[in-house]
């Protein structure tokens, strides 16, 4: 196939995937159209069929990762530990909205960078809208917390979102390391976010709110706590052992597939359905698809746009770049495109693409994938959400969050280290 062709049919083919994974007509998974659209690349030859192998060789460790990850966040919701952070976090607050936002924004942010950003919009988003409707508070604070957060809070370590997996070995860091960079950066992100959104829903957060009755007192499940406490330590040794953090989180995953399976509190086949196959077969699909465009023409066009540095401006325009991209063919296809084409620069090139396109996705609803998801999670909770207001407020925060970041990832850079 010859390469206008090839390009045209690959970009054509990128398009209808990511659009049918924002619309979901008829209610499809993301991988009805994806994987037939990889298919199609591939036989047609807009991506010769060891290319696809490549990419799918490269993507495989990542997807699995993936898989463990969803097992375990869905476990431990079984187990009961979202739960007992709203009930924690409705005695906390004892009806002061403000109190409320500040417990969301530290759980959020904890469950995110721990248990990834999937954790945090399926599983946490629905609990902090009991816990409003319990205190009686206007849940839209909180609830744009949890979709922001989503993003911006898994800045801070490899595993918290598929976006860092895919840029982690491309930045040539240390799990430790990668976590020492991009500390600063996280929490400046993170107190962006909470300075603007309390202004933002001022009114929302003067509105009163009931505390709760004395007598809720949470129970915390220590099993799962603990169970995510070694699993994170696991990350650590493994990364210092040169293996996969995936196995760490597969052991995770594994201890507490087993204690639900003995206590009949789960079965296989819902632990197998946790994992999101379709999700994951669109996550494989997707980076053929995108290795498609790539290969076509698209790194050519963008290579000359890529700082080739890490000095300050050079970190402010490939964060920017990657922003840019994510909010117009999403973050996942973004962070395939841009990370090879950063990884010469060195680590603080690829961490500033993920600056780009983890805090960037907040000022669109198509940016990434978690907020198409958390849009539909409120709906299904009859919340309104709506796409100006959205707007607005990701105008407001992606740009000083964005740079701000960046510039105290460049600092990060100078103490630590590349």
């Amino acid at each position: 196939m010859n390469t206008p062709s090839a390009e045209l049919l690959s970009v054509v083919l990128l398009v209808a995937v990511l659009v049918c994974a924002v619309v979901r007509p008829w209610g499809w998974p993301e991988a009805v159209v994806a994987v037939p659209a990889a298919a199609v690349v591939v036989g047609a030859g807009a991506i010769s069929l060891p290319h696809a192998a490549a990419e799918a060789g490269r993507l495989g460790p990542v997807i699995g990762f993936l898989a463990a990850v969803l097992v375990l966040a869905q476990l431990c919701a079984d187990e009961g530990l979202f739960q007992a952070c709203g009930a924690w976090m409705a005695h906390s607050a004892a009806g002061r909205p403000r109190r409320l936002l500040v417990q969301v924004f530290a759980l959020a942010s904890v469950i995110t960078a721990v248990l990834s950003l999937d954790a945090t919009v399926v599983l946490l988003t629905p609990v902090v809208f009991a816990t409003a409707a319990r205190l009686g508070a206007r849940p839209k604070p909180h609830l744009y917390a949890c979709t922001h957060l989503s993003n911006t809070a898994s800045l801070l370590l490899p595993v918290s979102n598929l976006t860092n997996l895919l840029a982690f070995a491309a930045a040539g860091v240390s799990f430790t390391r990668f976590a020492a960079l991009m500390t600063l950066p996280w929490l400046v992100a993170i107190g962006v976010e909470y300075l603007v959104l309390r202004h933002f829903f001022a009114a929302d957060l003067d509105a009163g709110a009931e505390a709760p009755a004395a007598a809720d007192t949470p129970h915390l499940p220590w099993f799962a706590l603990l169970t995510v406490v070694g699993t994170l330590a696991g990350f650590v040794v493994t990364s210092a052992l040169g293996l996969n953090p995936a196995w760490a989180a597969f052991a995770g995953a594994t201890v507490l597939a087993v204690r639900a399976l003995v206590r009949r509190s789960s079965t296989p086949t819902a632990i197998v359905g946790s994992a999101a196959l379709p999700f994951l077969a669109f996550v494989l699909a997707l980076g053929v698809v995108v290795r498609a465009v790539v290969d076509n023409g698209l790194a050519s066009g963008l290579a000359h746009l890529v700082p080739h540095s890490s000095t300050l401006p050079a970190l402010l325009g490939v964060a920017a770049l990657a922003a840019v991209l994510a909010n117009v063919i999403n973050n996942l296809p973004a962070t395939l495109v841009l990370v090879p084409l950063a990884a010469p620069a060195g680590a603080g090139a690829v961490l500033a693409v993920l600056l780009g396109v983890n805090i960037g996705p907040n000022l669109t609803y198509a940016g990434s994938l978690a907020t198409l998801l958390w849009r539909r999670i409120v709906r299904e909770h009859e919340g309104d959400v709506d796409l100006g207001e959205f707007t607005r407020l990701g105008l407001l925060v992606v740009p000083a969050a964005l740079t701000l970041a960046v510039v105290a990832l460049w600092g990060s850079l100078q103490i630590v280290g590349g």
